[in-house]
């Protein structure tokens, strides 16, 4: 969210127009509302004023509702912090689903997915929407620079801000996929390598200990010394591209995801991503730039997923990976361009016949 106010501030402020951040200082012609806001007596009175208000969407809190309020993967916390937990997901739903039913004139949604997801929960509104997916600068995050991508494995990356609060079930998904594609890669004279797992993202050194052993005791010996496992911990932003162009494939885990800023930044770095067929994953992930499979069960109840069919398609894609790489990167140009998000959110803000 922070990267998104930033890009789009700056964008909008090459374009010449003024920009602030508090809707009581100054007299605003529009307000954008990234999810939800504790300044709702702020933007009331802008609107009041004439400013045009919209409020962009992605998803929305419902982990806490699978698991229940309690912590995941053995780690214990006081039930009154899990408890606040849950309550706090449920008040920022319905934060969210009074700004875009009450506050909002207009709607943007980071993907189809995501538009169809607030329909379904919360039902249409007659506001006007309209989706914009987000977007990266393309003369920074490119295939062109600086890299350590090794020539005597694969890496596979994993990258999220961070692998806790029930998102480590992504490590699980992450080391299976490794395991049944180092098992593949033994057919395959002509790319068998063993297998790098590199997770990048906020992981506590209690589940970082938790999940080592874990890896050491179900996958790695299993995989006859064929399956590894490395620590970036969390990247500064202006890190990841050089952290992208050393991988071969991204695999993103973030299940039912509105439109992550990862898998983006991958493609434009001309990393090709695997990836199953939740959230918004089928529409950026698409003309040969990964390969998107279905998850082999119910991803709203966190089924276990299908990893071996992921790994066969990862292996699809490292037989012909140059091929992939050039078509992440042409993905991204066609799709993904910074100059264009930012246009598009000025014609919604300033034009309301733009939806």
């Amino acid at each position: 969210m922070v990267s998104f106010q930033h890009k789009l501030a700056d964008g909008l402020q090459r374009r010449g127009f003024d920009v602030g951040f508090n809707p009581t200082e100054g007299e605003y012609s529009a307000v954008l509302i990234i999810g939800g806001t504790r300044q709702v007596a702020g933007v009331w009175r802008a609107r009041q004023r004439g400013a045009r208000i919209i409020q962009r969407l992605d998803g929305m809190n419902w982990l806490h509702k699978v698991r229940g309020p309690a912590s995941s993967q053995g780690f214990s916390d006081s039930p009154i912090f899990r408890l606040r937990h849950y309550l706090r997901a449920e008040y920022g739903n319905w934060l969210l689903a009074w700004t875009r039913r009450c506050l909002a004139h207009g709607i943007v949604y980071q993907s189809e997915f995501s538009r169809q997801w607030w329909e379904r929960v919360y039902g249409p509104t007659r506001k006007p929407y309209r989706v914009i997916y987000n977007a990266v600068d393309l003369a920074r995050y490119t295939p062109q620079g600086d890299h350590s991508r090794p020539a005597d494995c694969w890496r596979l990356l994993l990258v999220e801000g961070s692998l806790m609060g029930g998102y480590e079930m992504g490590l699980e998904a992450a080391f299976d996929l490794g395991f049944h594609l180092s098992q593949l890669l033994n057919d395959r004279p002509e790319i068998n390598h063993p297998v790098e797992i590199l997770v990048a993202g906020r992981v506590s050194a209690e589940v970082q200990a938790f999940w080592e052993q874990n890896f050491q005791e179900k996958w790695a010996g299993r995989s006859g010394g064929r399956l590894s496992l490395a620590w970036a911990g969390l990247v500064p932003g202006e890190s990841i591209p050089e952290l992208d162009r050393s991988a071969h494939l991204l695999y993103s885990a973030d299940i039912n995801a509105a439109c992550p800023n990862s898998v983006i930044e991958a493609l434009a770095c001309g990393l090709p991503v695997v990836a199953f067929d939740t959230g918004a994953l089928p529409e950026l992930v698409k003309q040969d730039a990964g390969r998107v499979v279905p998850y082999g069960g119910d991803p709203w109840r966190l089924d276990p997923p299908d990893t071996s069919a992921l790994a066969r398609a990862a292996c699809e894609l490292l037989g012909n990976l140059e091929y992939h790489r050039q078509a992440a990167r042409l993905r991204a140009e066609a799709e993904f361009r910074l100059e264009d998000m930012v246009d598009r959110y000025l014609e919604v803000l300033v034009d309301e016949k733009s939806f």
